[in-house]
């Protein structure tokens, strides 16, 4: 059966992203120097940001959040208003950063719309990334947009089930085993995943061994010839 509905993330895999929150963090432990040494500061970071999912989902705009929540944890009493001051231009330098598109992209995106619609999956903050995909001027190749709060079964059933496919006619690629791969596997579609060096250690999770529908791509630009031989019948 073909592959009719290609189902892409956003956020480092299409145009970079973790670098940009890695730069923040450096800079945030930079602020909390005097509290905390680095690795102290990551680890309560990590911390804060686990347990404020459920209260500010996915983004930077959290994300600056947890960061003065975990200011005021480590610094306490003796955390100078300056600091804070300090830490929200670090949130506003992660809201305003240019948009960098991978190598590539635009061509692999061109051979991916060749093969099938395509359709950008992407968690976050609606108003961020809506804004994103406008400056990285990709918009018009995909039918459609869906920013989520998160990415389950039950996400991508429902999205498959909007665009008129069976689950073993969509595809889902990014760099999250946990938010792109798992949960795509789950709703019963093909899924790849492409790997990239920051990721953040919440998206981690153990690969799906040995199933028939995923596949480790080194980079997007291997999508279309893994598509083709999904549509050609060879792995059904």
């Amino acid at each position: 059966m073909p592959i009719r509905l290609i189902c892409l993330d956003a956020d480092d895999t299409l145009w970079h992203n973790m670098r940009h929150f890695e730069a923040a963090e450096a800079a945030f432990a930079a602020i909390l120097r005097p509290f905390a040494d680095v690795a102290a500061t990551r680890a309560t970071l990590e911390a804060c940001e686990a347990r404020n999912l459920k209260l500010y989902g996915y983004g930077a705009k959290g994300f600056t959040l947890s960061m003065i929540e975990t200011a005021v944890e480590l610094g306490g009493a003796a955390l100078p208003a300056a600091a804070i001051g300090e830490i929200l231009a670090a949130g506003r330098q992660l809201l305003a950063h240019p948009v960098e598109l991978l190598d590539g992209i635009e061509a692999t995106l061109d051979a991916l719309a060749a093969r099938g619609r395509l359709v950008l999956v992407t968690k976050g903050d609606l108003l961020h990334q809506e804004a994103k995909l406008a400056a990285s001027g990709l918009g018009d190749r995909f039918a459609g947009v869906e920013i989520v709060s998160d990415k389950t079964a039950d996400t991508f059933a429902r999205l498959f089930s909007r665009y008129g496919v069976a689950p073993d006619e969509a595809l889902m690629a990014g760099d999250s085993m946990r938010s792109d791969v798992l949960p795509a596997l789950a709703a019963g579609a093909w899924a790849a995943f492409v790997p990239q060096p920051l990721a953040w250690g919440h998206e981690h999770a153990a690969p799906p061994g040995g199933h028939p529908r995923f596949r480790e791509l080194v980079g997007l630009a291997d999508l279309p010839a893994w598509i083709d031989l999904i549509s050609s019948g060879s792995l059904s």
